[in-house]
């Protein structure tokens, strides 16, 4: 029996959710070929609808199309990654001085309690859950912040560099520092210290682009 496939608008958003969730898990690595008729067998949809979810995963810049190649996921260069963090440091800043504007002691007990459980994961060498707590924390930062136009672009800008960042998370050495970066903004957000949680905030994005740049090429 032939497999029916979703068409529309539909057929799209499940293509694209599946598309863009492997690409950011790891799924489908930069350089990786979208086959069209592969696409359509893994997600049921029809050609058209697969051909609107990579279109539209073009303009969130997690994949490209090369001229007599066809689509791919993205490659993005330690360059323009670092473009990208600078362009971030700023938002993130925004969005954490925002956010210790506008906290509330509950909003604060949330934020100490994942830097509690983001100590636990670096003293146990559970670096899996430490990347996973370190995403939930600049998540719920951003929330509380109410900034959501910044919180929709850093979301853009962080997806495109997810690669770069998670292989830089499991460097020897690097979650302490990382994790003593992100109790000071939590420390200042839940403190209601604005200034201190924007510089916080730029100072951990500055950090990863120093230790980007002396990191082995990924």
């Amino acid at each position: 029996m032939t497999q029916r496939l979703l068409p529309g608008a539909a057929g799209k958003q499940r293509a694209a959710d599946g598309l863009r969730t492997s690409i950011l898990n790891g799924d489908m690595v930069p350089g990786q070929r979208l086959v069209e008729a592969d696409l359509v067998e893994l997600y049921a949809v029809t050609r058209s609808s697969v051909r609107d979810a990579i279109d539209d995963l073009i303009s969130e810049g997690l994949v490209e199309r090369v001229v007599n190649k066809g689509a791919r996921v993205r490659v993005v260069s330690l360059d323009e990654a670092i473009s990208i963090l600078e362009c971030r440091g700023v938002l993130e800043g925004l969005i954490a001085a925002r956010a210790a504007q506008r906290i509330t002691k509950k909003g604060a007990a949330e934020l100490r309690a994942i830097g509690r459980r983001m100590e636990r994961a670096v003293a146990d060498g559970e670096l899996l859950t430490y990347s996973r707590l370190n995403s939930q924390l600049h998540a719920r930062i951003a929330e509380l912040s109410g900034q959501q136009t910044a919180s929709n672009l850093i979301h853009r800008l962080r997806s495109q560099i997810v690669r770069h960042q998670f292989q830089l998370s499991l460097r020897p050495g690097r979650p302490p520092v990382s994790l003593k970066q992100h109790l000071e903004i939590i420390d200042a957000v839940a403190s209601s210290d604005p200034v201190r949680a924007e510089r916080a905030a730029r100072a951990h994005l500055e950090s990863v682009i120093d230790a980007l740049g002396t990191a082995p090429s990924v």
